[in-house]
């Protein structure tokens, strides 16, 4: 009898940062590790490199999803984290840049990962496409860079990467008031019924990060 393979998760992402910078945001850290939702977020501190330094899915069919950094985990998927201080309390989304859409999406497709949609229009930042995967609770969004951008950095041949993330808050405004002066204000998303704020430079961080209301089916 042949076993049904159970839909990719993620299990944790490491990041660049020191635990510290993220408790001074109002993110509960403990054991350098943050948890958001079901989703462990290890910070490995500023000498381990810059930004999204990999991360560990659950029930994936291969690593090799076009160069971003992954490891297969195991784990049991472990019970949704509290809220933290700040307000937040899960990830929405995690940010990928791709040179090459299409080549990303179909190694990811290979590994198991499946393909919600493909967005064939801009992002108010220049973008022009973008591919979503559903990942249990949480999305990968894989954005295509602009074309001034992969020339600039290099061509088409360069592997993805990971690069920000989204989070949820149960009360946008609150937590973006708690953060200041760290906090943009509020304003519409690209997906309809939401808003979002993005944490700017001065909070210190080694990954974008934004800050959204939860998705309309779930406010």
């Amino acid at each position: 009898m042949s076993s049904v393979r159970r839909a990719p998760t993620i299990d944790e992402l490491l990041i660049a940062d020191e635990p510290q910078r993220w408790r001074a945001l109002g993110f509960a850290v403990a054991d350098g590790c943050c948890q958001l939702g079901t989703v462990r977020v290890r910070l490995a501190g500023h000498e381990a490199g810059k930004g999204i330094l990999g991360w560990s899915l659950r029930e994936i069919a291969s690593c090799e999803l076009d160069g971003l950094a992954t490891t297969r985990s195991a784990a049991a998927l472990p019970a949704p984290a509290p809220e933290h201080p700040n307000g937040v309390n899960a990830i929405d989304h995690v940010v990928a840049m791709s040179p090459q859409l299409d080549r990303s999406v179909a190694a990811l497709r290979a590994a198991g990962l499946p393909l919600r949609r493909i967005r064939e229009e801009p992002t108010p930042a220049g973008a022009p496409r973008q591919a979503f995967f559903r990942l249990g609770t949480e999305i990968l969004e894989v954005i295509q860079e602009p074309e001034d951008a992969v020339a600039s950095a290099g061509g088409r041949d360069r592997a993805a990467r990971l690069w920000g993330l989204a989070l949820i808050a149960s009360d946008l405004d609150r937590t973006v008031e708690r953060l200041a002066p760290h906090a943009s204000a509020p304003r519409d998303a690209v997906q309809p019924g939401r808003r979002i704020a993005t944490l700017r430079r001065s909070a210190g961080l080694a990954v974008p990060l934004a800050l959204m209301t939860r998705p309309p089916r779930a406010a």
